[in-house]
């Protein structure tokens, strides 16, 4: 591995993404993450609404994912941490219109107060992290070319 033509570049991008994920900012965006999406996956028996199988078990199913994407992987690749908060917009984006599009009778004021609220929240975590990834990648394209090693 030593012997590798871009170690410079690899140890340089290993480093900045080491020291991006330690920071105070990357650490509330995962736990943020986290716990938005456990409790979009618990939110039916939290808040009641668990008689609305369709509803619940998308809540469920969209809540692991959520929270899978974003805090899964958030502080070792920022290549493609960038696209995974935009699909964690997107499930920000459903869980906001879920009620609405699920079928069955969702309409109710409880799963819609609570299907909004938390998305809205999902919603902005996932810009937080997109924001933080494409910070990351600016800095990154700014000190250290591919095969160049690092700045002199």
């Amino acid at each position: 591995m030593e012997t590798h033509p871009d170690i410079l570049d690899m140890r340089h991008r290993h480093d900045m993404a080491e020291r991006a994920a330690t920071t105070p900012r990357a650490q509330t965006i995962e736990t943020a993450a986290l716990l938005t999406g456990l409790y979009l996956a618990a939110s039916p028996w939290i808040a009641g609404f668990n008689g609305l199988s369709t509803l619940a078990i998308n809540n469920l199913i969209v809540g692991i994912a959520y929270a899978v994407l974003l805090s899964g992987g958030f502080g070792r690749a920022y290549e493609r941490t960038h696209s995974m908060a935009w699909a964690a917009c997107a499930l920000g984006v459903w869980t906001i219109i879920s009620p609405w599009v699920v079928a069955g009778d969702v309409s109710t004021a409880r799963t819609i107060v609570n299907n909004v609220i938390v998305g809205v929240i999902a919603l902005a975590v996932a810009l937080a992290a997109s924001a933080a990834a494409r910070e990351v990648d600016r800095r990154r394209g700014a000190g250290a070319p591919y095969g160049g090693g690092r700045p002199a």
